[in-house]
């Protein structure tokens, strides 16, 4: 078995590496370290949560370990589609180069552009960025891509969801043509194999999974749910979410509950802290700092259930996260697997469980076909559907009428009361003509005529039906 200390690596990296309680590498990093510290471009194809990241840094540091970064011109240049990545990167960096001087810089948004630019100012051996932030900086001229040696473009079909492909490659264009390309994807779309033949030379290419697979160590399950009613579908839904959590008892540690809409993942997040559960929510919309924080308590264990969006199902680097719950079925298949990918790293044991109304069995059948394997199917728990009321409990009481009755069927099914003795006209009694005239009118016992509002014809208007008859 291939051995860290055989992998030809710089002492001081290996020295780190055994710090940090690593002695054997992955597949991929087994495959991918050697040809990348040749200095050939590597194309690394590899599901979720198999080590990609160290796949890049070992070698990079190794390689970068003679030499001197300039003002404004570093000298490696990593390209992340989310902040989250890119920070968890950055902390790959800090941790296999404790016991080296070599620099970094990390350019993401919601960090202040005079706090990056000093850094890129005294020269980085390192730039790590999200492609927007990086043409931002260079674009005012405050970076120069002309000494990059080492490019690495990580998740890039992330890049692709994301549309950020016309800036990669706009990116690729304002380095070197010498550089040494290493790029890392967990599918190969066609868009993303033209990048790869157009800026990639002969290079090395090492698949170690089949494209879009699932960790066999995770345990899949899915929930047919039908609300109901349509107007309580939320609720329910969010009812079953915290049946199915319950349903995992003590095996669920910690867990990440992904939405597919950010307004999901705070109503849902919402529902679970008012139900007791120690939850938070992150999604793009945050402030920066604040998702550093929700992160920070979750791979520290102050939190225990993280509601996301798919910002963060790539990048998360969390390896003791027992359960992930979808609370609704990924639009696009591959987000499935690499939202279950956050679960059941390094070869650990996990668990994935999802939600699937009636609307998303397409997406459903997509993500089966891309794994090529049927999610077993899991009943809905007891208690979360409301019980069929009793016929007894249903029926109107025999001494209430319903209230949507007329008017005049409550007073068909009101008992018959022996009618009163109609009063003649002396006694104020109601008269009634055929010709409307004292229609209304009622006459009190002294004689004088009452004439209610809107009883009386005025005369100008009679009049002028009379003339029109006469015509």
């Amino acid at each position: 078995m291939t051995k860290f200390v055989d992998l030809n690596l710089n002492p001081k990296v290996l020295k780190a590496v055994a710090e940090a309680g690593y002695e054997t590498p992955t597949p991929i990093q087994a495959d991918a370290i050697p040809p990348a510290l040749e200095g050939r471009d590597v194309l690394g194809i590899a599901q979720t949560g198999t080590g990609k990241t160290a796949s890049f840094t070992l070698p990079m540091i190794t390689l970068l370990a003679r030499g001197r970064a300039r003002a404004r011109m570093p000298r490696s240049l990593v390209l992340c589609p989310t902040r989250e990545l890119a920070a968890q990167v950055a902390e790959n960096f800090d941790t296999y180069t404790k016991h080296m001087k070599l620099t970094k810089a990390l350019l993401i948004g919601g960090v202040s552009f005079k706090e990056q630019d000093a850094l890129i100012d005294r020269g980085v051996d390192v730039l790590i960025a999200t492609p927007g932030r990086l043409l931002d900086h260079f674009e005012r001229g405050k970076l120069i891509l002309s000494d990059v040696k080492v490019m690495v473009v990580d998740e890039a079909d992330r890049m692709l969801d994301m549309g950020f492909i016309p800036d990669i490659e706009r990116i690729f264009g304002l380095t070197p043509f010498t550089r040494q390309t290493l790029f890392f994807s967990a599918t190969m779309a066609p868009e993303i194999e033209r990048l790869t033949n157009t800026f990639l030379s002969n290079p090395a290419k090492v698949e170690i999974a089949r494209q879009a697979t699932a960790s066999e160590t995770i345990e899949q399950g899915v929930v047919m749910f039908k609300a109901s009613r349509r107007d309580r579908e939320g609720t329910e839904k969010r009812r079953l979410l915290r049946a199915l959590i319950d349903a995992e008892g003590d095996s669920c540690t910690n867990a990440i509950v992904f939405c597919n809409r950010k307004t999901d993942v705070d109503i849902v997040a919402k529902s679970l802290k008012k139900y007791g559960y120690n939850a938070s929510p992150i999604h793009g919309d945050l402030d920066q700092s604040q998702r550093m924080k929700t992160l920070d308590g979750f791979r520290e264990g102050d939190l225990k259930f993280l509601i996301a969006s798919d910002v963060a199902a790539r990048g998360l680097d969390v390896p003791s996260v027992s359960h992930v719950f979808n609370f609704d079925v990924p639009g696009h298949a591959e987000d499935y697997v690499h939202r279950i990918g956050r679960t059941g790293r390094a070869g650990r044991e996990g668990k994935a469980m999802m939600i699937c109304i009636p609307r998303d069995e397409k997406s459903l059948a997509d993500i089966e076909a891309l794994i090529q394997k049927e999610i077993p199917k899991v009943d809905v728990p007891e208690g979360v559907l409301p019980a069929k009321k009793a016929k007894t409990e249903d029926a109107p009481k025999e001494d209430a009428p319903k209230k949507s009755r007329s008017r005049k069927a409550s007073a068909e099914a009101a008992p018959k009361e022996k009618p009163a003795k109609q009063t003649s006209h002396e006694d104020g009694g109601r008269r009634r003509s055929r010709g409307g005239k004292g229609r209304g009118r009622n006459q009190r016992d002294d004689g004088e005529l009452i004439i209610g509002l809107g009883d009386h014809l005025p005369t100008f208007i009679a009049k002028s039906f009379e003339e029109r008859r006469a015509t």
